[in-house]
């Protein structure tokens, strides 16, 4: 029986670029909404080509099947504030089994640290050069992680280069991930949706894994 896994962070209030309005309630309008006001980028979100222009495409021409699919969950835990994630942090095991298409979740723990900005945006560990490239050769279809982004947000020099890196190769970036703990499979089928949005940079996503899933899905 498939087990569904959600990886995906709950919005709430006082996130970074989270906030809502009441806009109609069950006592004035007859019924309760809300007006949200998100950062593209805010919680668990997908980034497209035109976050970083490393391309035209935006979050709506992203298709369906660029954002799901079978992955490999690769386990680099105790990593120091700052390090840098190579390919040899992903094992010999997947760099020889992996085939073009499959996705990649690299399961750090950073999300525990989503509390604590200091560590978990300013210190967070980044995707190397040398990683990025055997991505983009090997035609990764998604690259999920836990940190806010794949790269050092306070160097515009090297978020912009690591992103244009993955993006350019149509490689889909999903940033934000949590609950990665729960996850027992060594590969699973791994989806994200995000919202279509006209235009968009980028987009909250709906992330999760499927284990026991059917190996012929592709």
């Amino acid at each position: 029986m498939p087990r569904l896994i959600d990886l995906t962070q709950t919005l709430r209030v006082g996130m970074r670029g989270v906030a809502w309005d009441t806009a109609a309630t069950l006592e004035r309008e007859g019924w309760n909404a809300r007006s949200l006001h998100l950062y593209s980028h805010s919680g668990t979100h997908m980034d497209a080509q035109a976050h970083f222009a490393a391309g035209p495409e935006t979050i709506d021409c992203i298709p369906l099947e660029r954002c799901m699919g079978p992955a490999w969950v690769v386990d680099i835990p105790g990593l120091a504030p700052r390090s840098l994630i190579t390919v040899e942090h992903l094992g010999g095991e997947v760099q020889k089994q992996f085939q073009a298409g499959d996705s990649l979740i690299l399961r750090t723990g950073w999300s525990r640290f989503v509390g604590n900005p200091a560590i978990y945006r300013d210190g967070l560990p980044r995707i190397g050069e040398e990683l990025a490239t055997w991505c983009a050769r090997h035609l990764v279809r998604m690259l999920g992680i836990e940190p806010p982004s794949v790269a050092d947000v306070n160097s515009l020099e090297e978020v912009t280069r690591i992103h244009k890196i993955l993006l350019s190769a149509g490689v889909v970036i999903v940033e934000g991930l949590t609950h990665l703990e729960a996850i027992s499979s060594p590969r699973v089928y791994f989806a994200a949706l995000p919202l279509k949005i006209d235009g968009g940079d980028g987009s909250p996503c709906r992330a999760f894994a499927m284990e026991g899933w059917d190996a012929n899905w592709k």
